[in-house]
């Protein structure tokens, strides 16, 4: 499996963007896709992951009702939608794919380059 993550940019605060995680490669439907983000000095956290089958997420407590993780299983990308973005969203944010749900970043074991998010106040 290889994933491409794009999508970052700069933005003001509040602002939105849409992050995308295009994958190739066989995807199982067991498999799950989470997006990871790393802070300058910060270690990696886990943000939002989504099942490649079926619609169970699950999101870090920072982000609930502002970021929503989908998929389109027919083009194989995962998006999230990034809303209401502070200063702290700042970071590189991943993708990445899991045999099982997990907010741990070893058990992933596909990974996406990162791409930039930075929000500035």
């Amino acid at each position: 499996v290889q994933l491409q993550a794009s999508g970052g940019g700069l933005v003001q605060a509040g602002g939105s963007l849409r992050l995308s995680c295009a994958a190739s490669g066989r995807i199982f439907n067991n498999y799950v896709l989470g997006w990871f983000r790393q802070a300058p000095g910060k270690e990696r956290e886990f943000v939002a992951s989504i099942r490649w089958s079926g619609e169970t997420t699950y999101y870090t407590d920072s982000v609930k009702g502002r970021f929503t993780i989908s998929r389109d299983n027919a083009k194989n990308t995962v998006f999230l939608q990034m809303n209401s973005l502070k200063p702290e969203d700042t970071a590189v944010y991943y993708c990445a794919a899991a045999p099982f749900q997990t907010i741990q970043a070893i058990r992933y074991n596909y990974w996406g380059q990162g791409t930039l998010v930075t929000v500035s106040s």
